[in-house]
């Protein structure tokens, strides 16, 4: 491929892939490509690497579901390095953490490691967790129960008419927390409502990604003005 002619692999054919996330700019992990590596992310968009301990390919997430979807990819000054922006579905590193850099260095002179179990994820990410697992439980990987039984699989053999039954009384039940119950059932029935969302936008095949990327044109726009801007289209 000619983008591979421009680079300066190692002399085991390898170049370092740094992986950003495409939307907060967090260094997720980082990887080695190989030519073929690389010819497969960049045509399937999805990111996939070169294993040194087991001398083959393999593609971020093909066992977990956690893929990297490509949005593009960079080239350093030297040719020996590539900057990998991808938008993860669910946690990046195998301990369940969003980034693989979740370890702090001590400041003092010894500069110990400080190994904990990295930062609770924040709230974006945990929704993406959720999701991909949903995705999960749709292509028929991993159960929740010892007969083999998913709640996600049973909702999305359901069809719209279940899942949009269970939208509807899950937003009734936030309703009526809302109005006279704990802050704690809020927050119950709200996770309720935003799980059974996730279920439905599965069932359509529409990314999590997607909503967050409406959420974004509109951010930082009065709420009044962005309505009288649909209702005249």
């Amino acid at each position: 491929m000619s983008l591979w002619a421009q680079l300066r692999p190692d002399d085991r054919g390898l170049v370092v892939a740094v992986i950003q996330h495409a939307e907060t700019d967090q260094v997720l992990m980082v990887g080695y490509m190989n030519e073929e590596a690389l010819a497969a992310t960049l045509e399937r968009r999805r990111v996939t690497f070169f294993s040194r301990s087991r001398q083959t390919l393999w593609e971020k997430g093909e066992q977990s579901g956690n893929t990297l979807h490509l949005e593009d990819v960079r080239v350093d000054c030297d040719g020996d390095a590539l900057l990998v922006r991808a938008h993860p579905v669910g946690p990046t590193c195998h301990t369940g953490t969003t980034s693989c850099f979740f370890r702090h260095v001590d400041a003092s002179e010894s500069a110990t490691l400080h190994a904990d179990d990295g930062p609770p994820p924040p709230t974006d990410d945990m929704l993406e967790r959720v999701f991909a697992t949903v995705l999960q439980r749709k292509a028929g990987g991993g159960t929740t129960q010892a007969e083999g039984k998913s709640y996600v699989r049973s909702l999305l053999q359901g069809g719209a008419e279940k899942i949009s039954a269970k939208i509807r009384e899950e937003a009734d039940e936030l309703c009526r927390a809302i109005a006279g119950e704990t802050a704690d059932r809020v927050a119950a029935e709200a996770a309720d409502l935003l799980f059974h969302a996730l279920v439905g936008l599965a069932h359509r095949d529409v990314h999590l990604r997607e909503v967050s990327a409406v959420l974004a044109q509109r951010f930082g726009r009065s709420g009044i003005d962005e309505k009288a801007s649909r209702k005249r289209s």
